[in-house]
């Protein structure tokens, strides 16, 4: 186990679950004085930027998956770690992507689930931040940028295990048993970037085309994404933390502007120095094939969380090149 330290679907129109009041018998929340935090999944594309961002702020615990499977483990054991290193607030850069059912609803629903009851015995007054997904809107019209008040349709397993996730972490904090918040990011891409997302995998054939000049193919590029940075959402991540009282329970992390697939390709081609065609001959993934515009509305992190987006697509796909073969 690591530790450092510091040098549900609702409709459009009506509200989230909001903050309880404060229950006088837990501890008032630190916000900006967190001094420890406990994450999961910290090895993670996603969990490792969040360690980066979080070292400066706090003492962080980072249990890997032979000190505590997560998938394996019981409530108590999970209890026992919270006894153990009392944190502030415990983040959750879990879950899982593809596979069964099963595996997804044991990866995103029973973790999450896990996490609440382990949470709201063992540590009283931290608070739970996990990280959600885009997939739980499900199909969005096109040009409209989704916010979190939209009516959630999740086309895929994978998008509606994480929505109940989600859910599961707006009953406890309705029922003030735990201070939680769900960060539902988008498409992330940036340095480490997974060969698991359409810009990784076209990284991972522009490295590997043979000879350089030869086209590579790939699946249709047509659909809207809205692409953040990696950093970024470790950015929202420490906002979320660090703030001393969540007014909403889920916020879209994304970058607000949704693009063709094709326009980031095209600028991770221009990047390699690719001579080579792209070719769209492959069938679309699964799991996003039924959504072909996705952009979210960013003003409620904006507000409440006092975040937005740094770093602009050309950028992060320069720095998604850059570490794709690392």
């Amino acid at each position: 186990m690591a530790r450092h330290r510091p040098a549900g679907g609702l409709r459009r129109g009506k509200p989230g679950v909001r903050a309880a009041p404060a229950d006088p018998a837990v501890p008032a929340y630190p916000g900006a004085g967190v001094t420890t935090v406990l994450v999961f999944g910290g090895s993670g594309f996603i969990g490792g930027h969040v360690r980066a961002a979080l070292h400066p702020h706090a003492a962080l615990v980072c249990p890997g998956r032979r000190d505590l499977d997560l998938v394996a483990c019981g409530v108590d054991e999970l209890g026992a770690l919270l006894r153990a290193c009392r944190p502030d607030a415990v983040v959750a850069c879990t879950g899982r992507m593809d596979g069964r059912v099963d595996e997804l609803v044991a990866a995103n629903v029973s973790v999450t689930a896990k996490l609440v009851e382990a949470v709201a015995a063992d540590a009283p007054g931290a608070r739970l931040v996990r990280i959600g997904s885009a997939g739980e809107y499900g199909p969005v019209p096109h040009g409209h940028a989704a916010a979190e008040s939209d009516e959630a349709r999740p086309v895929s397993e994978y998008g509606l295990t994480h929505l109940t996730a989600t859910r599961l972490v707006e009953l406890a904090a309705a029922a003030r048993r735990v201070d939680g918040v769900t960060l539902r990011v988008f498409n992330p891409i940036g340095p480490g970037l997974s060969a698991d997302t359409v810009l990784g995998r076209v990284a991972t054939l522009l490295r590997r085309a043979t000879p350089p000049g030869n086209p590579v193919t790939v699946g249709p590029l047509s659909a809207h994404r809205d692409f953040v940075d990696v950093r970024d959402v470790a950015a929202a991540v420490v906002a979320a933390v660090r703030a001393r009282r969540l007014p909403e329970r889920v916020y879209n992390v994304a970058s607000g502007r949704a693009v063709p697939v094709r326009e980031a390709v095209r600028l991770m081609v221009e990047v390699a120095g690719f001579t080579g065609g792209v070719r769209e001959n492959q069938p679309a993934p699964g799991r996003s094939a039924a959504v072909d515009w996705m952009c979210g509305d960013i003003s409620r992190a904006a507000r409440d969380l006092g975040w937005t987006p740094s770093y602009d697509l050309a950028e992060s796909v320069k720095a998604s090149w850059a570490g794709a073969g690392a």
